[in-house]
């Protein structure tokens, strides 16, 4: 069996990889019956010599390859029929920019794995860039602090060499008094953490943090549990809640009116209650200012976050009573930074990360008869047609 590194054609160009040199090779040590080849990019974080140095053939055509392994959606010029595919589809939630790429690749008999369907039996995610994009995301926050009041200059995450280099200039500001709400409890949310805990800045439990004024920075990490709530009055269930939200309501507000920094590191599930509205967001004790949005759904849980923002031009300013974009240091604004390609920031850390969990969970299912069945759960398509687990998106292919 043929694995292909593909390289990535979507703009803007992402220089990320699934693989890094190092990775590669430790895939074909633990692999001696597979073969690995890397198809020629100009953008990839790692130049095609570093994985020539390591002995693997850096070719121009690797249509011959039966596994393509990349990052972004491959454009629909670009997909070689009858081939099996792992990249980011974004169309698991019925993406409507990317009806047509899974048209296409039911057209064309591909057999899709979307690095998002790559899961436990559990249904949690394996595998993905949650962490960096958590790391990026917080550190923006801070940046956007710094820069809106005057306070400090933290340099673009993307001109920093690597994660250790991003540690460093956060060693060289000091953050004041403000209170961080950060919510979520998974990979996106323990990245951000780790900038938190970096910084010095001291996690507190919830009930202080709503009940209570400090002389220093804190921070609280809230579980779904706790700003949102069953409208019926008893005591909800994480799980529950996550395969069906409805019968839930936001209990947000007590947060917005004790937070000047919220960072936005869940998962929104369809149907869930959002977090604070446009209305919300009007309340005269309504305090958040600035918001690093992560999870960056548009016009959805988090009013302030009405666009994507892009890491050339990363914040903006939302007015809460116009709901209309401002400078994103107008007075009586929100600050919003809702880049939503953090990890391409940090792409060499990011590649690396990612790299150790695809070789530690994906690439021996090929060998071992996928005795977990990772990929049995993540296909989504196969001869021409969606796979039972993957039905419910027959309505969208077919334009319901």
């Amino acid at each position: 069996m043929t694995f292909a590194i593909i390289k990535e054609r979507k703009n803007p160009p992402d220089r990320r990889v699934v693989f890094s040199p190092e990775h590669l090779a430790e895939a074909r040590t633990q692999f001696p019956e597979a073969t690995f080849i890397v198809e020629s990019s100009d953008i990839r974080i790692f130049p095609d010599d570093a994985y020539r140095k390591l002995g693997f053939e850096v070719l121009d055509d690797v249509s011959h390859a039966d596994v393509m392994i990349g990052v972004k959606e491959v454009p629909i010029e670009n997909l070689i029929p009858n081939k099996k595919y792992f990249y980011f589809s974004h169309t698991i939630k019925k993406q409507p920019y990317n009806r047509k790429l899974l048209l296409a690749m039911l057209e064309k008999n591909i057999e899709m794995f979307d690095h998002e369907t790559i899961v436990k039996k559990s249904g949690a995610r394996l595998i993905g860039f949650g962490r960096y994009a958590g790391l990026v995301g917080a550190y923006n926050g801070f940046r956007a602090l710094g820069l809106r009041d005057g306070l400090f200059n933290l340099p673009k995450v993307e001109t920093l060499a690597d994660l250790n280099e991003v540690k460093a200039e956060l060693d060289k500001i000091t953050i004041p008094n403000i209170k961080i709400l950060l919510s979520g409890t998974g990979k996106v949310a323990h990245g951000a953490k780790e900038i938190l805990d970096h910084l010095g800045i001291k996690q507190i439990s919830d009930a202080l943090y709503l009940t209570s004024q400090f002389t220093e920075p804190v921070y609280v990490m809230a579980d779904v549990m706790e700003y949102a709530k069953r409208t019926d009055g008893k005591v909800g269930d994480r799980f529950k809640f996550y395969k069906d939200p409805s019968g839930y309501e936001s209990n947000f507000m007590p947060y917005a009116k004790e937070t000047d920094y919220f960072i936005a590191g869940h998962f929104y599930g369809n149907n869930a209650p959002y977090l604070f509205t446009r209305e919300d967001a009007k309340h005269p004790d309504f305090r958040i200012n600035l918001v690093a949005d992560i999870s960056c759904d548009i016009d959805g849980p988090v009013a302030s976050t009405i666009r994507p923002s892009t890491i050339e031009d990363p914040f903006y300013g939302y007015n809460p009573h116009t709901e209309k974009e401002v400078a994103y240091d107008a007075k009586g604004a929100i600050t919003v930074m809702a880049v939503d390609n953090l990890p391409c920031e940090l792409p060499k850390d990011a590649s690396e990360g990612f790299g150790e969990t695809f070789l530690e969970h994906v690439i021996p299912a090929f060998f071992n008869n996928d005795e977990r069945e990772i990929l049995k759960r993540a296909q989504m398509t196969e001869n021409g047609k969606l796979t039972k687990r993957f039905s419910y998106l027959q309505d969208y292919v077919d334009g319901k």
